[in-house]
């Protein structure tokens, strides 16, 4: 296949006309499919973010509630301010632990110390309430609430028995986190004791598996020192968080939410802001996670773009094949012309532009054909009227001749009217036998007629009358020779009342605002009948510019109105036959609607109509110049 042919160039165009778009289309929608979908999970997990951190803040602030109940329970409050000790106040202290465990939910026990007395009063689920006498508190409260805030939360850790060793194995181990409250003298810092409240982390867990989807998501709850309070991965929970992400902004505590980017995931945290705690969520989400629809989608356009790759690779050969396959047929058609082969069948190709084309060819070289078979009629009729001119040439001038002695001797015998009368035949007689000039103007054809018209009226005993209407401008207008008198004589052979003396005859001509010449000629004889003007009309219609009618007009052939209707193709031919046997054929109007077109082509028009309430009108309608004496068949439409 050749780059430089039309048909490669067609597929090649075809295809990134239509892969390019497509392709472009999906990387824009899938650009524009991931950003939409990044932008919507974003905005749904920070909506669920601080759903979630306001969950946690209320739990958290529930927690701070239930410790300080050693304040405002005051039996409680006054004993750890006594630090005395008996049944009844042992019994207050249980009672004052049972309501603060009680008081959230999820508490795996609640261990309160009391610096006087050196005593620590324990709560669990399993093992109840445990006492235990002069012994040091917890070690680890120090650490947290030993000094600065009075409050600390311990991250999340396995649950420990504050020294009370009777507590295992009643108590199972629990993951947990602990408040830790320093009680202090009001108003002073006055350390009484210390309160200690153990939260399981399925609380915790609770409010965040409603944050996130385990099996593609990771959630964590990160304090502000970095340890982790909640995670998938037990392994870390208490511990620092080391991971890559964890960094900035986040870890400083700056914002109060926000999200980025990092590792093929998208983050996104919101701030915890008890009054006991300062925790952070955080939601890592994987991006292939976030676009997980966008990749269906673009899986999908994929194998849709194979197939509509394949359909377009299909349709568009096919296509091309079939708007070049004419035209290489085009081609070959012209390559027999170049050959010389003229005649080449040319077959039509659709209806398309492509076929329009094929056709206009044959058009063109049927035109081609046709013209080269008349230009050799032409010729061939010439020489043969040519011919018949020197053979008939000896008759005419001998009866001129004999005509004009005929006037002389009129004239001296005094009977002037003979002499007009073999006048105005003389001139018909020079008239028609002028063979050298190929057109005429108006100027003559009007004398010729008018001389025709002179005898007529002889024969009929004036009684008709003749007018001619025409501006001088236009007496210059060249036209075919013997045009005019055909129409004028089927006034006498069809119209004319022979027993009326009020006849008349009117012949006009005009320049119409297109350019064209008009020439009507009116009479006010029998009207004709409906059915035969009916015929007429289509008989007209049917002239067409032929190439016999090119025979019939060089032999001066002409055939009656009446029998158009039954001529054939051969009929132009039969009437030169019968003009050289010496036989006198009818004159018909469709021979000078023929004549006109031959010369002026398909613009020429003959109109029939009758006058009411009698006559008929006929009107001829013609290009308005030749060239002055150009070659009659010049103005012929040849295509």
């Amino acid at each position: 296949m050749k780059f430089n042919s039309i048909r490669t160039k067609l597929i090649v165009f075809m295809l990134f006309a239509t892969i390019i778009p497509i392709v472009t289309t999906m990387i824009v929608t899938y650009s524009y499919s991931t950003q939409s979908m990044k932008a919507r999970a974003l905005e749904d997990t920070q909506n669920l973010l601080y759903q979630g951190q306001r969950n946690v803040t209320g739990v958290l602030e529930e927690l701070s509630l239930g410790s300080l109940n050693v304040y405002s329970d005051a039996e409680l409050y006054r004993q750890l301010q006594t630090g005395l000790a008996d049944f009844q106040t042992d019994s207050r202290v249980f009672a004052a632990l049972s309501y603060m465990k009680s008081s959230v939910p999820d508490v795996h026990q609640v261990y309160l110390y009391a610096s006087l007395g050196k005593r620590a009063t324990i709560v669990t689920n399993v093992a109840g309430a445990k006492r235990a006498n002069d012994i040091e508190p917890f070690s680890e409260l120090d650490a947290y609430v030993g000094s600065g805030e009075s409050t600390a939360l311990q991250p999340t850790h396995t649950s420990h028995t504050y020294g009370f060793s009777s507590l295992q194995p009643q108590q199972p181990s629990e993951l947990v986190f602990t408040l830790h409250r320093r009680i202090e003298r009001i108003p002073s810092n006055e350390k009484l004791g210390y309160v200690s409240i153990d939260v399981k982390l399925s609380l915790l867990a609770d409010i965040a598996l409603q944050l996130y989807d385990r099996s593609e998501e990771d959630l964590y709850v990160i304090d502000n020192s970095g340890n982790v309070i909640f995670a998938d991965d037990e392994a870390l929970l208490g511990k620092p968080l080391k991971a890559a992400w964890y960094g900035g902004a986040l870890a400083r505590g700056d914002e109060e939410g926000g999200h980025f980017e990092q590792d093929g995931a998208l983050f996104v945290y919101e701030r915890v802001q008890a009054t006991i705690a300062d925790w952070t969520i955080v939601k890592r989400i994987p991006t292939s996670y976030l676009i997980r629809e966008a990749n269906q989608a673009a899986v999908i356009n994929l194998l849709l773009l194979a197939l509509s790759l394949v359909v377009i690779v299909t349709a568009t050969v096919v296509v091309s094949l079939r708007i070049t396959a004419p035209v290489k047929q085009l081609v070959r058609y012209m390559n027999q012309v170049q050959a010389g082969n003229l005649n080449v069948p040319i077959q039509p190709s659709g209806n398309d532009e492509i076929g329009l084309v094929v056709g206009r060819f044959r058009s063109m070289m049927d035109t081609i054909n046709n013209l080269i078979l008349r230009e050799y009629k032409l010729e061939l009729a010439n020489k043969t009227n040519q011919l018949r001119a020197l053979q008939a040439q000896i008759n005419p001038h001998f009866l001129n001749n004999t005509i004009q002695i005929i006037g002389t001797l009129a004239l001296e015998l005094g009977v002037p009217r003979i002499y007009a009368l073999l006048s105005a035949l003389a001139r018909m007689m020079r008239y028609s036998m002028d063979n050298e000039a190929k057109t005429i103007t108006l100027r003559d054809e009007l004398a010729h007629l008018k001389a025709y018209v002179e005898l007529q009226k002889e024969r009929y005993e004036n009684r008709f009358e003749f007018q001619v209407e025409v501006a001088d401008s236009l007496l210059g207008a060249e036209m075919p020779k013997m045009l005019l008198q055909p129409v004028i004589e089927n006034y006498f052979k069809h119209g004319m009342d022979k027993s009326a003396e009020d006849g008349r005859l009117t012949l006009r001509a005009r320049l119409r605002e297109d350019g064209l010449l008009e020439i009507i000629v009116e009479n006010n004889g029998a009207m004709i009948p409906e059915k035969r003007l009916s015929e007429l009309r289509r008989e007209l219609a049917s002239v067409q510019f032929r190439e016999d009618a090119i025979d019939e007009a060089s032999a001066g052939v002409l055939r009656d109105g009446s029998e158009a209707s039954q001529a054939d193709d051969g009929s132009a031919r039969q009437y030169v036959k019968l003009a050289q046997a010496g036989a006198e054929p009818k004159i018909g109007l469709n021979n000078v609607l023929a004549r006109m077109r031959m010369v002026y082509g398909d613009e020429a028009r003959l109109e029939v109509e009758n006058i009411d309430p009698k006559g008929v009108k006929i009107t001829l309608i013609m290009k308005s110049m030749l060239e002055k004496g150009g070659d009659p068949y010049e103005g012929v439409n040849r295509g």
